[in-house]
C-alpha cells in the first residue's frame, strides 16, 4: 500500500490512517507502515484518558495547519484521525513528515 492511499477524501475534509505508539522518547511522525497502511505517530503522553488521542489531534494540527479530531479508535492503537481540510492539502503536508 503506498502513503497516499492512507489519506482519502472524507465529507468535511480527509481523513488519514495511523498506528500509534504511545510513551515514546520523541513526538512526532515516523515514517509510513505498508504492511498495516498507515503513518506512524509516536506520541510522548501514555495511553489514559485520551492523553495519547489528544497529543495525535495536536500533532497533526500542527503538521497540516487544520483542525483534527481522531474519529476511530479510540482505545486502539490503529486509529482514524478526521482533518478539516482538502485532502490534497492534508496530503502535500503529510508528505513532508516521509
Amino acid at each position: 500500500m503506498e502513503p497516499a492511499e492512507a489519506c482519502r477524501r472524507a465529507r468535511d475534509g480527509a481523513e488519514v490512517d495511523v498506528i500509534v505508539s504511545p510513551r515514546a522518547s520523541r513526538s512526532g511522525f515516523d515514517g509510513f507502515d505498508p504492511w498495516r497502511g498507515r503513518f506512524v505517530v509516536r506520541v510522548r503522553a501514555p495511553p489514559l484518558g485520551g492523553r495519547a488521542n489528544r497529543e495525535v489531534e495536536e500533532l497533526f494540527e500542527e503538521v497540516t495547519g487544520f483542525r483534527a479530531a481522531v474519529s476511530s479508535g479510540q482505545a486502539s492503537r490503529q486509529k482514524t484521525v478526521a482533518v478539516a481540510g482538502d485532502r490534497d492539502a492534508v496530503w502535500g503536508e503529510l508528505k513532508k513528515t516521509l
